[in-house]
């Protein structure tokens, strides 16, 4: 077996000069789709010129229509260029930690909570803290999911199931590897998520009110109606009253549309995202229980979950259009805004209830993905055996944040009930952090993720510890 780091370097190499190649016939073509552009514009005023103006529309027209193939054709080839120099960039992160620096990986000091049974003691989070060792996340939902699998308790069920996912995840590098590609350039926060769920538990306004509902079908009949009648009797002096009923119903909703665009729209890129990376899990066959249940909540509807998060995103998008100076022409002519409010409603009516679903189970498959890639990235470490015996009993047992070349490793068994043992030694012997080193692998062990040690037996435990003072006068402690 290779080791990490040879294949890393490999991969590295081999997805940089693709993105290079990539990035050459990207150039390439955009000369030839200026000329082309220009070569078109100019054949159809030619043809319209030759053959009438209607030749000459049906020229330019098709003309549009394969220039728009050849445009989204070209944009493809930029999207695959910047997906492997994320691939290229992950790679290259994942050299930089296996020489123990890990300082490119967020650290999840949001997490830190001084109040927390042991994360403090044990450095869970923060700069250079196990969290940062261990984080392949890409989003605020997976980050969360990942802490929360590192800080709270789970049953042996649970931890066997994940033991199970893991070993499964740890042989689909290339599959891990393009999953967190996609999630590479995401900027998503928990206040944007916030005000996305602000959106989905807030009533809808237009869907419930007749009187919109009806403003939405007249208005493109008003328009026409408006336009042939100013074309043939109505002087233009008096068009402006043509546009006093699209008006008064854009002012009446006017602070509701801006509510919801306020809510939704840093929304949309997170979600075209958040789509992305759920299709490519939908793509892969998994064979453990704990991979193939979370993947089966993204089939619960039709179509399926990559596509509605999808067609949210591009909702929004057009929501957005409001930013547009021609937007004022497009809600005084069919109440856009309007219009696509009610469509986010339909949405929201048909699919809110399984959104928890599929966030929860992106977050989880973003958490299995970093423990995979720790399992990957030390061959040495192993899986706990989770028994029932009222004893912890440890070969070799090190700390996961000391280099293997100056780790010190020890022999343990501890009795679980009614038992203490005393760690005695000079100062800077050595005892705390060999009180995190079994602290630490009992964290491990209960996430369901391997371990730093030879071998390592325990039954569920709950770890708690004591380890720093933090005097709070303010509190007379």
């Amino acid at each position: 077996m290779n080791h990490p780091i040879s294949t890393y370097e490999a991969r590295r190499d081999q997805f940089a000069e693709t993105a290079r190649r990539l990035g050459r016939q990207y150039l390439r073509f955009s000369y030839v789709r200026l000329v082309a552009f220009v070569a078109g514009a100019g054949l159809s005023i030619l043809v319209g010129a030759s053959w009438g103006l209607v030749a000459g529309f049906v020229f330019g027209s098709l003309f549009l229509f394969f220039f728009g193939k050849f445009v989204r054709w070209h944009q493809s080839i930029q999207q695959s260029q910047k997906h492997h120099e994320a691939l290229a960039r992950m790679n290259a992160l994942e050299i930089s930690a296996q020489k123990n620096d890990f300082s490119g990986f967020a650290d999840g000091a949001e997490f830190i909570d001084v109040e927390h049974p042991f994360s403090v003691d044990l450095d869970l989070f923060g700069p250079f803290s196990f969290f940062q060792f261990t984080n392949r996340t890409s989003t605020t939902i997976g980050r969360q999911k990942l802490a929360q699998y590192l800080t709270r308790q789970t049953t042996q069920t649970e931890i066997l199931a994940r033991q199970k996912a893991l070993s499964e995840l740890k042989n689909e590098l290339d599959w891990r590897q393009h999953f967190q590609a996609f999630g590479l350039a995401l900027r998503d926060s928990p206040e944007h998520l916030k005000a996305l769920q602000a959106w989905l538990d807030a009533p809808p306004f237009v869907s419930n009110n007749p009187g919109y509902k009806m403003a939405l079908i007249g208005a493109p009949l008003w328009t026409i109606f408006s336009l042939v009648a100013l074309i043939l009797w109505v002087p233009w002096q008096f068009g402006f009253l043509f546009l006093i009923p699209p008006g008064w119903v854009i002012k009446k909703t006017l602070s509701k549309v801006s509510q919801t665009h306020l809510q939704t729209t840093h929304a949309e890129s997170i979600l075209s995202a958040y789509a992305q990376l759920i299709r490519h899990i939908e793509s892969q066959a998994f064979q453990s229980e704990k991979l193939a249940g979370l993947q089966s909540f993204f089939f619960k509807t039709t179509p399926s979950a990559s596509q509605k998060i999808d067609a949210l995103s591009h909702l929004i998008h057009q929501l957005n259009v409001r930013y547009n100076f021609f937007a004022i022409f497009l809600n005084i002519s069919v109440l856009w805004d309007l219009k696509y409010i009610a469509r986010l409603e339909k949405w929201k009516s048909e699919a809110k209830n399984f959104l928890p679903d599929w966030f929860n189970s992106l977050a989880e498959f973003e958490a299995l993905n970093s423990l995979s890639t720790l399992l990957y990235n030390n061959p040495e470490w192993t899986f706990p055996v989770i028994h029932d015996q009222p004893v912890l009993v440890a070969k070799a047992l090190g700390h996961p944040l000391i280099a293997a070349e100056k780790r010190v490793c020890n022999d343990i068994e501890i009795p679980t009930r009614g038992h203490i043992k005393l760690i005695t030694g000079s100062n800077m012997a050595g005892k705390s952090t060999f009180l995190r080193t079994v602290g630490l692998n009992i964290v491990l062990s209960m996430a369901g993720a391997p371990v730093c040690a030879q071998s390592l037996k325990l039954p569920p435990l709950r770890v708690y510890t004591s380890m720093r003072t933090q005097d709070a006068l303010h509190e007379s402690t």
